[in-house]
Order: C-alpha cells, then sequence, then structure tokens
C-alpha cells in the first residue's frame, strides 16, 4: 500500500508545448501568481515538444526571468504530446505531479486545490472536469462525450473527462507508468494498472477559449482514440498474459474448423458424398489454419512479454537540451 504523502510536499509542475510562442509568457506568470500562496516548495517544467516558431526561444527567456526553479526540457523534434508529457514527467522531481496543457486554456488556479485533495483525501490522482468547456460542440465536445463514456465502460474506469489535461499525480504512482504513442489520454486507465480506481478522484476545473496559436486537435483524433482504446482494453486485461487472448481465440477458431471439418467427413465415408467442391472445405481448412496461426502467435507474444520485463524500459523520445540541478536546488518556496 501507497505511504501517504506530507502536506509539505513538494510539487512539479510540467507543461508540454508545441508551437505556443505566444503563451509562454501569459502561461509562466499565470503558474507563478497562482502558486504563490502554496505552502509547498515547486518546480515548473516546460518541455519543448520539438517547436518551430521560436517557442523554445520564448521558453529559456522566460525561465531565465523567473530563475532556476522553471525548467526548460528540448526534445531533438516533435514526438507528440505524450512523448512530451513523459519526458517533463521523467524530468519532475516532486512528491506531486501536476500536468496542464500549454494553451492557456487549463487554469493554473486550480492546481493548489486540486492538490490539497490529493493530500488531503490520500488518492494517487485527481484529474481535471471541464464542466463548462469553451470548445466546439461538433468537433470536440460531441467526440469526446461519446469516448468519455466508451473508455469508461471497457476500462472500468469512470470519468467524465478523460481528455482534460490538467491533472495531479501521486509521483511514485504516475512514475511506474510508461507512456507510448498518443496514450496520455488514457493516463486514468493506465493508472489502474498499477492502483486501485478508488484511489482515483475527479474536480472540477474552469476552462478557457484558446486565445493565441492553433489546436493542435481535428475529428481525426476520435478514430485514433478507438484504435488507442482498443489497444488499452487489450494491455489492461492481457498484459501479462497475452498468451491467453491469442491461445483462446485460436482454440475457438481451431475448434470451429475442425466441426466443419469433421462434418464433412461424416458426409464423405458415411454418406459417400462428394465434398470436394464444396465451399465448406474451404471454409473449414482456412479456419483451422487461422487458428494455428494464433496459437502460435501468443506463444510468440508470451516470449515478447518475458524480455520485455526482464529488459530495461527504453524512452520514446530524445532530448536534445536539459538543464541538470540537485535535488535541493531549483524550487520556488
Amino acid at each position: 500500500m501507497n505511504q501517504e504523502i506530507k502536506i509539505n510536499a513538494r510539487i512539479s509542475i510540467v507543461a508540454p508545448l508545441y508551437n505556443e510562442k505566444d503563451n509562454v509568457e501569459p502561461l509562466v506568470e499565470r503558474i507563478v501568481n497562482a502558486m504563490q500562496m502554496a505552502d509547498e516548495a515547486w518546480e515548473l517544467i516546460l518541455v519543448d515538444d520539438g517547436s518551430s516558431d521560436g517557442t523554445n526561444e520564448q521558453l529559456n527567456l522566460t525561465a531565465q526571468k523567473y530563475g532556476d526553479y522553471v525548467r526548460v526540457v528540448e526534445l531533438a523534434r516533435n514526438f507528440k504530446q505524450t512523448a512530451a508529457m513523459q519526458a517533463g514527467i521523467d524530468a519532475a522531481r516532486g512528491d506531486v505531479i501536476v500536468t496542464l496543457d500549454g494553451d492557456l486554456q487549463n487554469d493554473p488556479s486550480d492546481i493548489p486545490r486540486m492538490v490539497k485533495r490529493l493530500l488531503t483525501e490520500n488518492l494517487d490522482l485527481v484529474a481535471g472536469w471541464r464542466q463548462n468547456r469553451k470548445d466546439g460542440y461538433w468537433l470536440r465536445k460531441f467526440p469526446s462525450k461519446i469516448a468519455n463514456k466508451l473508455i469508461a465502460r471497457m476500462t472500468g474506469v469512470v470519468l467524465n473527462d478523460y481528455g482534460c489535461s490538467l491533472k495531479v499525480f501521486r509521483a511514485s504512482v504516475i512514475k511506474q507508468v510508461r507512456l507510448y504513442g498518443e496514450m496520455h489520454r488514457f493516463i486514468p486507465a493506465w493508472l489502474v494498472t498499477v492502483t486501485s480506481s478508488r484511489r482515483i478522484a475527479e474536480e472540477v476545473v474552469q476552462h478557457h477559449p484558446r486565445i493565441h496559436g492553433e489546436s493542435k486537435y481535428g475529428i481525426s483524433r476520435t478514430f485514433r482514440v478507438l484504435l488507442d482504446l482498443f489497444f488499452v482494453y487489450f494491455f489492461m486485461k492481457f498484459r501479462a498474459r497475452p498468451g491467453h487472448f491469442f491461445g483462446g481465440t485460436g482454440l475457438m477458431l481451431l475448434a470451429l474448423g475442425g466441426a466443419i471439418f469433421s462434418y464433412l467427413c461424416g458426409l464423405k465415408f458415411i454418406f459417400s458424398e462428394d465434398i470436394g467442391g464444396r465451399p465448406l472445405l474451404t471454409t473449414s481448412f482456412f479456419l483451422m489454419i487461422a487458428g494455428f496461426q494464433m496459437i502460435t502467435t501468443g506463444i510468440l507474444a508470451e516470449v515478447l512479454v518475458r524480455v520485455m520485463f526482464e529488459s530495461g524500459q527504453n524512452k520514446s523520445y530524445v532530448v536534445r537540451n536539459l538543464l541538470e540541478v540537485s535535488d535541493e536546488m531549483g524550487w520556488k518556496k
């Protein structure tokens, strides 16, 4: 069981940015203002996800203005939001890790309240809920509603807003989860692989319309979410035993093909009927071949899982520049 974090735990705030030059200065200013009354020591980690509009230069200028508690992680190229978020989490040193978007739509003033709830209620995650979301209905809100219900049904983790990036994590828990692809939308679902869903809560947060820059999301995101959801479901249910999934499916196909072939053999040897031209013969043949393939795929998957568990974890990003600081330096108190 996880130990309860002290109330004076240190806080790391992680904000990934991609082509958000005009949002850098106001974002940092809002975060600093929101954390002025915080009792906890904190740091801000700004991750430049390979921006091409001068965001990195603006990040470094802003970091120099505020001091060493604002750090910049520069990625070698655009690895997408999930990898950028993972890079920030890896660089974070706090007992509590906060994530939020860099587009100013999340409100940093919600952070102290969410952190307090995480600490006082001994939770592992407090997820933001954009109850009054300031986005278009058909391209953003409607697909999100469908996705939220589908994700909740398939994963068993019921949240109203999976897509909100403003989340507060217990560092010892989130650092046990590795994020790849575009899996940042499913972090609460991934988290239940290392903790209980009872230690996940939701908090209503503010949401603002985008002022500067352009949204990085479109309707195509809905289809990617569906594909990722199937992977998440498979990983949650069969991560340590993929042979059960592939092997079970293979056995069903093999049994069905075998039953059809047995039926045809009965017609041939008992009733002396000609079965050479029957479509069922071809169907049974391919069903049995598919069954054997699924079973062998399950065996190979089991071998790969053993390799994954026994080998080191590879990172999904490459850092070009990161200022290393000691554990006692770089905190705003």
